[in-house]
């Protein structure tokens, strides 16, 4: 058997981000609009620290304006609310932005609920999770709507597929299985607290790792010719002490049994970033009242 053909969420992202900067040239030539995205760093974690300038980079990369705010990690939750206010209220800004996790004097609700819910490119708010599991428009979390990106890429028709995610985060779990329910997939959302998970793995036709657990999804778990889209990013030390990233799945042994699978560095993980940069486009059309260019 032949090994699975391995989704290059890098070439993905990059055609994603091309066409987003074409729009983006559109829109400022049409209407001389220029989308602009802030975002919000509370405290030094160097983590953090390497996904924000990360972003950073590719808003500018496709000509939309960048709109950095570093806060120090002993920053009050009125203060960090009152940063969020004006952020709000600023009309140049059409996407927010707020790296998590934020520091334990903080409650994570009350910040993403003060976002705009039209400014919301993380698609957190409230409003943007009830529109998601209505079925009506809203801007959707990034990772997720990666992770259809990359499963179309495979497999354009859903239909009746069995879908298996390992792990039920509002970041992820949850909102991918209302983006795979649309896809008309029959979805089962796995956790903790699920029986028998091996055999359940076993069944699907499409089964998503995003429980954060380095390579707990085991080769002998996965259905042959399965689509396996590996969400996690863990630090696993290696035998001479160094640190190398590793996903949620074992690749090497899913590799030989799957259909296709995404790899970890380079598979989901770049494709938020281009969903980022294509939620910000969308507000801006949005909040200035005109039509998303088509690239």
């Amino acid at each position: 058997m032949a090994d699975a053909c391995i989704i290059d969420g890098k070439k993905f992202s990059a055609e994603l981000q091309e066409d987003i900067k074409q729009r983006t040239n559109i829109l400022k030539k049409e209407h001389k609009i220029i989308p602009g995205l802030a975002t919000v760093l509370v405290g030094e974690d160097p983590a953090s620290e390497v996904y924000i300038k990360n972003k950073e980079k590719r808003i500018t990369e496709v000509g939309m304006v960048s709109y950095g705010k570093r806060l120090p990690k002993d920053i009050s939750e009125k203060d960090l609310l009152a940063v969020i206010g004006t952020l709000n209220k600023n009309p140049d800004i059409n996407g927010i932005l707020v790296q998590l996790p934020l520091p334990h004097q903080i409650f994570e609700k009350n910040i993403i609920a003060s976002i705009n819910a039209h400014k919301d490119v993380d698609g957190f708010h409230p409003l943007n999770v009830g529109a998601l599991s209505n079925g009506n428009e809203g801007l959707v979390p990034c990772t997720p709507r990666g992770c259809m990106i990359l499963i179309d890429s495979v497999c354009r028709d859903l239909t009746s597929k069995t879908a298996v995610i390992v792990g039920r985060s509002n970041i992820v779990g949850k909102p991918l299985a209302q983006l795979l329910l649309r896809a008309n997939c029959t979805v089962t959302v796995a956790h903790s607290h699920t029986k028998d998970l091996p055999d359940l793995c076993r069944s699907a036709d499409i089964l998503i790792a995003a429980a954060g657990q380095p390579e707990m999804i085991k080769g002998d778990w996965i259905k042959p010719k399965a689509i396996v889209i590996d969400v996690g990013i863990n630090r696993k030390k290696t035998q001479n002490g160094t640190n190398r990233l590793v996903g949620d799945v074992d690749f090497e042994k899913a590799l030989k049994v799957a259909e296709a699978i995404t790899p970890v560095p380079g598979g989901v993980g770049p494709m938020t970033i281009a969903c980022l940069l294509e939620n910000t486009l969308i507000a801006c059309c949005l909040q200035n009242g005109v039509k998303v260019p088509d690239a």
